[in-house]
């Protein structure tokens, strides 16, 4: 039985990078933090540490920062393609670059005054190797909660349920989303289009289940988006006990809760067209 070396991949994590646009009295700003990962032909320096073929990390940090400024930061789509197009193309023992980017928002204060912004973080995965170019946008922690119209009952009960049904409960989640593209579309109106897609499906979902809610969701985003064709979501159950009054002599009907923050239930699924081209790669 032989052994041999599996899939690898290196590359620069975490490289934070802001951005000031400085177009006379107003200024824009961009606040990103990239991640990139390279893999390809690099045998030699797992087995031996030859690193003749490694790009050093550092160097990838360094051409973050010089992209920059050189070529500026519009949507993080189109800067995360330009990165992963040039470690491929420059770099002879890459065959496969993936670059990860969350954007911060800042709120404008005044032509050069910024809040930043507690809303969901935006985010870009693009990935470029020999089979092609593939760009997957998202957000993360993009908080949202219905304080009625959920019930939860019918479930499984087992020796050691003592979970309660209900006909009424607080539903609560920090979404996670991803989204696949047919191809090449306009980043941030489709960001935004995608967006309230999904707000909108959370809001007029009646639901029964929290996996209800998410397959309301992608369906949503998938029949309102048509450059979209996979919608990957994550949906964290963020419980809301309701919180016993009576030993102070005080009914509680459904108006005070706990807000726990764990444990809590973690629903996962995925949206897709049944003709999209499959391509695991791309997440």
């Amino acid at each position: 039985m032989g052994i041999v070396l599996g899939p690898n991949r290196y590359g620069k994590a975490e490289t934070r990078v802001v951005r000031v646009v400085r177009d006379g009295e107003r200024h824009e700003l961009r606040d990103l933090n990239v991640s990139v990962a390279l893999a390809g032909d690099l045998d030699a320096t797992h087995r031996t540490g030859d690193n003749a073929g490694v790009l050093p990390t550092d160097s990838q940090k360094n051409t973050v920062y010089a992209f920059a400024k050189e070529h500026g930061i519009d949507q993080p789509e189109d800067f995360g393609l330009l990165l992963a197009r040039h470690f491929v193309a420059t770099q002879p023992t890459i065959h496969s670059a993936r670059v990860h980017i969350e954007q911060y928002g800042w709120r404008r204060l005044g032509p050069h005054s910024f809040q930043r912004d507690g809303a969901e973080t935006r985010t870009a995965t693009v990935t470029v190797d020999g089979a092609g170019e593939w760009v997957v946008a998202g957000l993360a922690d993009l908080v949202l909660l219905n304080s009625t119209d959920s019930e939860f009952w019918g479930y499984v009960k087992d020796p050691y349920t003592t979970l309660p049904e209900t006909k009424d409960r607080v539903l609560a989640t920090a979404v996670s989303a991803r989204w696949r593209f047919a191809g090449p579309a306009g980043w941030a109106a489709s960001y935004e289009g995608v967006k309230a897609a999904l707000v909108a499906a959370f809001v007029d979902t009646y639901s029964f289940s929290l996996q209800q809610t998410l397959h309301a969701m992608g369906r949503r985003v998938l029949e309102e988006r048509p450059e979209v064709v996979e919608v990957r979501l994550a949906l964290p159950n963020k419980h809301h006990l309701l919180v016993d009054l009576s030993p102070f002599g005080l009914d509680n009907p459904n108006e005070v809760f706990v807000a726990a923050d764990r444990p809590y239930g973690l629903i996962e699924g995925t949206v897709l067209r049944s003709e999209a081209p499959s391509y695991e790669g791309a997440f």
